[in-house]
């Protein structure tokens, strides 16, 4: 009876987290097209990924508060009706600032989306079930992803980017109705809104967002360009303000209790060692067979073989936490994350496809068994009325690690490419590939240290 229960309540949350994988697997060939039929700088696809990111990683812990007090229900029906519109005002954008607006939307509706999703397996789901539901989600997430990019790539090339996303605007339309239909809508828990800390939710807005748009500005106009400092220094004041405004907070937007755990700040310390890779990956691996073999379309292939991975770790490592020590599971995914990473000190001027793709198979299943498994870490223990904002805040700090992955480990593996160019272009790309192995080999290997000094969880160690 109680499995029925909290099986057919989470329905409607996996439909959305599969709304999100699916769509978000669409746009990532969104920026490049878009660019490209409008006549703009390339760059510019830095800011439509940026506008949504901000989005997406600032409002988290602000909609899972939210959704702690006005009801999961109505905050994921709320999410995916802003996500529904920020998709048909993509649909419809025929500028910059437009579209700049349009994706903003659409990240602010995943960050209302994504943490009741995660709320609800931490609160509904039996305790020794918990992990699986992180898997499960987990493999909804990647595994919706997978043919994104190839099937976004085809619909562009046939039909141009707007069809694709008509289609991206007719899926959100299905889910939306059939979770407005779902009767056994699972763990719907009012509280009072009136303790909503509403100017603690403008600073974290604020900071977070400066602290979003730092790698990204200083990685297109350099790290001393006057747009920098500014940025840097509006990031310092709203620090000041958020700390000051958070501690006189009587239901703070950012839980300190939470933030200050042992537990938070090892996992947070790992996942910016780790999950940031995946992103800087992504972007090198398309600049390296660039240069080598001239073969963009090959790293789409790759790439699904990346989320590929992680969908399998999510499966095949996650549930294990629910029965062994998340420690000891953790310490398996890093050292596989490791194979990944080492493996591309094998790359050459014509990598096989077949290796590029096991290299970052490996990589992804190391990374999926992570994700999955830290949230079992970072989430484990937390109150039933603090589970948005805690789930808000994990998300959060997990979004920020692919941007500064991209930021500090593309611009060194792509500067160190001119620097080789005494040996040949294709050349000077496989000593910068090996560079970037070796380095991020040398941060899951700082991971892994990090990871034995986690608590314990079956033997109650405090979080």
């Amino acid at each position: 009876m109680e499995t029925r229960s909290y099986r057919s309540g989470f329905v409607p949350y996996a439909l959305g987290a599969f709304l999100i994988g699916i769509v978000g697997g669409f746009s990532t060939v969104l920026g490049t097209a878009f660019v490209q039929d409008l006549g703009l700088d390339y760059q510019n696809t830095t800011w439509t990924a940026l506008a949504q990111a901000i989005s997406t990683a600032a409002c988290a812990p602000i909609l899972g508060k939210l959704g702690d007090m006005a009801g999961r229900r109505r905050t994921l029906l709320l999410g995916l009706g802003i996500f529904t519109l920020g998709n048909l005002c993509t649909a419809l954008a025929n500028s910059l600032a437009f579209m700049l607006l349009a994706r903003f939307i659409v990240g602010l509706g995943t960050a209302a989306i994504a943490p009741v999703i995660l709320s609800y397996i931490v609160t509904e789901f039996p305790a020794h079930r918990v992990s699986r539901g992180f898997s499960v989600y987990m493999l909804i997430s990647s595994a919706s992803v997978v043919f994104g990019p190839s099937l976004g790539g085809l619909m562009i090339a046939h039909w141009g980017w707007r069809q694709m996303i008509w289609v991206c605007v007719g899926i959100c339309a299905v889910v939306t109705v059939l979770c407005l239909l779902w009767k056994d809508f699972g763990g719907n828990i009012r509280r009072p809104i009136a303790r909503f800390d509403l100017w603690g939710s403008i600073w974290v807005f604020i900071f977070f967002a400066l602290v979003l748009c730092l790698p990204s500005v200083g990685q297109t106009f350099g790290w001393t360009a006057p747009a920098f400092f500014p940025l840097l220094f509006g990031a310092v004041l709203s620090l000041i303000a958020l700390i000051f405004t958070e501690k006189r907070a009587k239901s703070p937007i950012l839980p300190g209790q939470f933030l200050r755990r042992k537990a938070f700040i090892l996992s947070v310390l790992a996942l910016f060692l780790t999950q940031g890779l995946m992103q800087a990956n992504m972007t090198a691996l398309i600049v390296f067979l660039n240069y080598t073999q001239g073969a963009s379309a090959l790293s789409g292939y790759v790439i699904s073989v990346m989320y590929l991975g992680m969908a399998l770790g999510a499966v095949i490592f996650g549930p294990l936490a629910d029965r062994i020590e998340p420690k000891r599971v953790l310490t398996v995914c890093f050292v596989i994350t490791a194979l990944g990473c080492g493996s591309m000190s094998l790359f050459s001027q014509n990598t096989p496809a077949a290796l590029l793709m096991g290299a970052l198979g490996i990589l992804g299943l190391g990374l999926g068994g992570n994700g999955t498994i830290f949230l079992k870490v970072v989430l484990a223990g937390t109150p039933p009325e603090q589970a948005g904002a805690g789930t808000g805040c994990y998300g959060l700090f997990r979004d920020l690690a692919a941007p500064f992955g991209v930021a500090v480990l593309v611009p060194l593996f792509t500067n160190r490419i001119p620097m080789y160019a005494h040996l040949g272009t294709a050349q000077a790309a496989v000593r910068a590939i090996h560079l970037l192995g070796i380095i991020e080999l040398t941060s899951v290997l700082a991971g892994l240290i990090i990871v034995q000094f986690l608590p314990k969880i079956r033997s109650g160690g405090k979080l």
